[in-house]
């Protein structure tokens, strides 16, 4: 590939489900960024809670420093320590994949329940293999976090372009929640990435990921509309899949930063 890729946004999105943050740099593992999808909410049967049944999760903005996790949500705020959490081991599920997670702590899932009106945990998963997600397209099994399928989403610019053109009212690239967004010369070829490096990283694509209703809840006010789902589905269905951005796995651990440049 002649043209030159830049990194033009990173985000971790340290709740599952909740808002994410937008970093200049950040640092690689196995299961995703440091600090990304680590932690989730849960119900009483042990589920874990996304927009998908509850859009207003968008509004629950998390912030990282000094150690501590800092989540607002209107005009109230909670902190807990990235560190801290429960000695007693939960079995859960995301999706098909079992996952052992424990609890923050009882104050932090109380001031959760608080909000959202019912009761629920906040949970963190403590380390890699915790939970495994199995690649039938590589045939391989990868140790996960706490992300719907696999570690990082990339995006290439262009492709919210493309998508934009087709809209009457124009969305950001929020609404699909990458990990990486790179400048892009043509609408989603980095759906045919193989494998290439950024910064210290090595990184392997996987699939393109299939969307979801997750990708109608406007993020800014945390209501459902029709799109983009209903335009995208008219030119990237494949089969059942409705296809935007695509899932990779790194190779190795390291950093990467805003700016730097996709090596294949």
């Amino acid at each position: 590939m002649s043209a030159i890729y830049t990194v033009k946004e990173i985000y971790i999105y340290p709740i599952k489900s909740l808002a994410g943050i937008s970093c200049k740099q950040a640092f690689a593992e196995e299961m995703g960024f440091e600090n990304d999808r680590r932690w989730m909410l849960i119900n009483t049967e042990n589920l874990h809670l996304t927009q998908r049944e509850y859009p207003i999760l968008s509004q629950f903005y998390p912030q990282i420093s000094d150690g501590k996790i800092s989540i607002t949500f209107k005009e109230l705020k909670h902190e807990f320590s990235a560190n801290e959490h429960l000695d007693q081991p939960i079995d859960t599920k995301v999706w098909e994949d079992k996952s052992e997670v424990v609890e923050v702590n009882k104050s932090t899932s109380k001031w959760f329940s608080e909000q959202l009106g019912f009761e629920c945990k906040l949970v963190k998963i403590i380390k890699s293999g915790d939970r495994k997600h199995e690649s039938s397209r590589l045939k391989e099994t990868f140790n996960v976090s706490l992300a719907d399928g696999y570690p990082y989403l990339l995006v290439g610019t262009k492709s919210l372009d493309f998508l934009n053109e087709k809209l009457e009212d124009k969305i950001t690239i929020l609404r699909f929640r990458p990990n990486i967004v790179i400048s892009s010369e043509v609408s989603h070829e980095e759906d045919n990435f193989d494998t290439f490096k950024i910064g210290e990283v090595n990184f392997k694509n996987v699939k393109p990921c299939g969307r979801c209703i997750m990708v109608n809840n406007d993020p800014q006010k945390g209501i459902i509309k029709k799109e983009p789902l209903k335009t995208l589905s008219k030119y990237r269905k494949v089969d059942n899949s409705v296809f935007f951005g695509t899932n990779i796995v790194s190779l190795n651990s390291g950093l990467i930063k805003v700016g730097d440049e996709i090596v294949f």
